[in-house]
């Protein structure tokens, strides 16, 4: 089980704003600022003790690992669609607009590209409509 995960940044303050955008229609903000200002913690609230989404900004280039990505788990899917939106608004490049995808019947997601080229995913699992039985 994952308790958290960081991505190196080439910009922290380029950064710390598409993050900012993007990730509120999923319920994260971002909850504390540290390394002297190169680094920021995302959780479910200001001031909660649940970090689950990191940024630094490294001294080397960064260059996002070909087929790795970060998803985060979306309320329901007008939070997928809120969060691709706001991810595009703040300078972040489509990969995938809001839809069902193949995994699973009931999966539904985005995908973007933040700006450095992380590939960042939010996904709703949670059925457009309860299951009929006769």
């Amino acid at each position: 089980m994952l308790d958290q995960g960081s991505l190196g940044v080439t910009d922290i303050a380029r950064s710390r704003h598409f993050y900012d955008v993007a990730l509120r229609p999923l319920g994260l903000v971002r909850i504390v600022n540290f390394r002297n200002g190169k680094g920021a913690d995302y959780g479910d609230a200001p001031g909660s003790i649940g970090v689950q989404f990191t940024i630094t900004e490294e001294a080397e280039p960064v260059v996002p690992s070909r087929g790795t990505h970060l998803c985060f788990r979306a309320p329901d899917r007008a939070a997928v669609a809120a969060f691709h939106a706001a991810a595009i608004s703040a300078g972040g490049r489509d990969d995938g607009k809001p839809g069902p995808r193949s995994y699973h019947s009931a999966y539904y997601a985005a995908f973007v590209l933040d700006p450095d080229g992380h590939r960042i995913e939010a996904v709703c699992h949670a059925p457009e409509a309860p299951a009929t039985e006769s």
